[in-house]
């Protein structure tokens, strides 16, 4: 719990890395906060970088997402380390789902008797892709867990005898836990196991309609969570953005981030209300597939990158 004597540890555990060239990195799965505590962890001669879990926890309100990023960048800078984004892990709510949700829940879990779930999958998507085109535009690191580039939602009824976690025994079914982040990947539209295995077994039952989210089925496919997930980090690469430096832009409503890195203009609209767009050049990367370049507003839960914007 963020004790002082954890980093004595770390330090020789890093001199081991050290050892062995400079090809190896410890990343610290601390829940500490502030960010400036965590930054701690992170000092030169610990752990090279730190998941970032205050930026995990903001609502998708600009204003939040704000605070939290400028906090990242000062905490971890003054230390000499790369701030670092992430959205889903195996223990929390995937973002497809928890996003979307008005008291956002973390280790406890959400299913069928949870309160406030989402109701419109496909509203809860686009609020989650447009959170993931924001965070990889940010400098420094971003973590992917495994099924976000496929837009997998938690799974919120697995039945009660397909349950694992520890959680859900320890409060007799009073916390669900984390099963739902935890479901094997549809690689395939059909099989039991939607192609995870040949036998068609798994440690936890895939749920029914997940066809639509299958690699086979997106790979490829223009506007997928797939395919923009893949031209976001290959103009990521292109365009440094892990290296640029972030500027904010002012003269923008409450509800959209409006910021510079390098040669890109990253404009989120976490608002309700679509936003004009300025005059570009190009949209190199936009979360919502239905947006075109020649568009004038830029909608709801949605994310753009453009060049040459006034």
């Amino acid at each position: 719990w963020g004790r002082e004597g954890v980093h004595q540890i770390f330090r020789e555990w890093r001199g081991v890395l050290a050892e062995f060239g400079d090809d190896r990195v410890l990343c610290a799965e601390a829940w500490v906060e502030p960010l400036a505590n965590m930054a701690k962890w992170v000092r030169p001669d610990e752990m090279h970088q730190a998941f970032n879990f205050p930026f995990l926890r903001a609502p998708w309100e600009a204003g939040a997402l704000r605070r939290v990023i400028d906090e990242s960048l000062a905490a971890f800078g003054s230390v000499g380390a790369p701030s670092t984004w992430v959205l889903s892990n195996h223990d929390v709510v995937r973002h497809a789902t928890r996003l979307s949700m008005p008291v956002l829940p973390h280790g406890d879990g959400v299913g069928p008797a949870s309160p406030d779930l989402p109701t419109d999958r496909e509203a809860a998507l686009r609020r989650a892709r447009a959170a993931t085109t924001l965070m990889l535009a940010l400098p420094g690191s971003a973590y992917l867990y495994q099924g976000e580039e496929l837009g997998l939602p938690e799974v919120i009824d697995l039945p009660d005898d397909a349950r694992q976690d520890p959680t859900w025994f320890r409060t007799s079914g009073e916390r669900y836990g984390r099963d739902g982040c935890r479901v094997p990947l549809p690689w395939t539209p059909e099989g039991a196991s939607q192609g995870f295995s040949a036998t068609g077994e798994s440690w936890l039952p895939t749920p029914p309609g997940w066809a639509g989210y299958a690699r086979s089925d997106q790979s490829g496919v223009a506007g997928s969570t797939l395919e923009m997930y893949k031209a976001l980090l290959a103009a990521r690469r292109t365009h440094e953005l892990a290296h640029a430096d972030l500027q904010w832009l002012a003269g923008w409503p409450e509800s959209v981030l409006a910021l510079t890195m390098g040669d890109i203009t990253v404009l989120a609209n976490t608002g309700q209300e679509a936003v004009v767009l300025p005059s570009y050049e190009e949209i190199i990367v936009s979360s919502d597939p239905l947006l075109s370049t020649g568009a004038t507003v830029i909608p709801p839960d949605t994310t753009l990158w453009l060049t040459g914007a006034a």
